[in-house]
């Protein structure tokens, strides 16, 4: 059956200006990190996509890694590009990532020129596109030079191949450096990727305030804990849930639920009650709280989990009780 975009798809969603460039990303973006491998449903993983675009998520945020196997996610995202959203390519951002081990040998990973060209060429191919919106450096790497990595980022970009650059899991002074570099060659920093949440904070150490200061946006992914942070886990484990299915690839796994992480999220989600919020809505409304914000990924298994996060867009206002009632809860 063919796809025609939602044409109101655009009515409700907000935009946010990505630090000092002239990109606008969408508050919520789509991941694509678990639940779009080769093990799962096709037809469910293009539903999700087709929902989240029908709502105004016109970014998709991917990695070479995604899967299962690795490569698998930007298969699938391919297939479901070729079939139903080619038309409106120049409606969406497309992003992906190179860093973590694609493939045997000393080429298959980390930060050298070699990796990241020969890993975006294979990305392209398996989307099928001509050039990403955004291609990042998905981990800092101890060993190779920092201005070989940007430099590579800064000759993608010349290449035609990225139309910007972003960087994920570097520090707030090695952000700082690679802005620095990345200045010299010309190639500004469009955006960080970052691990952040109510229970993983550390962004709030520097980091924020190193990007507000050099106009350079900042997305969040994991904002709901993969899963923690919603009403899932309330009441034990469930059998279809992310923690049971033992995914790898960094997919939460049981043993992280402990009990003293289980009583807080009941407290929190007592509030979220109280705002008439869900506890997923209320945890990445508290995300996009901070306009240095510029978006969040959500990951979703269910056309229904995009619907219900974009609910959180309504009210991310908080009182200075609620703020305060939530350090309680989390400390």
């Amino acid at each position: 059956m063919s796809y025609t975009a939602d044409s109101n798809r655009y009515d409700s969603m907000q935009y946010r200006r990505c630090g000092k460039s002239g990109l606008k990303l969408p508050a919520i973006s789509l991941g694509l990190w678990h639940n779009f491998g080769d093990i799962d449903d096709f037809g469910k993983c293009r539903t999700i996509i087709q929902t989240a675009f029908d709502n105004g998520i016109t970014h998709f945020d991917l990695a070479n890694n995604y899967g299962p196997p690795p490569g698998g996610a930007e298969v699938t995202f391919g297939k479901i590009f070729k079939q139903d959203l080619k038309p409106y390519r120049d409606e969406m951002i497309v992003s992906s990532k190179a860093g973590y081990g694609m493939w045997p040998g000393p080429y298959g990973e980390w930060g050298s020129k070699k990796y990241l060209v020969s890993s975006l060429d294979q990305s392209l191919k398996r989307m099928g596109l001509d050039y990403v919106d955004i291609f990042y450096h998905h981990r800092p790497d101890p060993e190779t030079p920092l201005e070989e990595t940007m430099g590579a980022l800064d000759l993608i970009v010349r290449q035609g191949k990225a139309l910007y650059i972003g960087i994920s899991n570097y520090s707030a002074s090695e952000t700082q450096k690679a802005i620095e570099v990345l200045n010299s060659l010309g190639t500004p920093l469009l955006i960080h990727q970052a691990k952040y949440s109510m229970l993983v904070r550390w962004v709030e150490e520097g980091l924020l305030e190193v990007l507000d200061k050099n106009g350079v946006g900042c997305i969040a992914f994991s904002s709901l804990a993969q899963g923690i942070l919603t009403n899932k886990y309330l009441n034990g484990i469930p059998a279809d849930s992310r923690a049971a299915s033992a995914r790898g690839n960094g997919a939460l796994e049981s043993n992280v639920l402990t009990q003293e992480i289980i009583q807080k999220v009941r407290r929190l989600n007592e509030l979220a009650q109280q705002r008439g919020q869900d506890m997923a809505q209320m945890a990445l409304a508290w995300i996009l709280k901070d306009q240095r914000m510029t978006s969040l990924i959500i990951g979703a298994s269910k056309a229904e989990q995009v619907i219900d996060s974009l609910q959180s867009l309504k009210n991310y206002q908080f009182t200075n009780d609620e703020l305060n009632t939530i350090e309680s809860i989390l400390k």
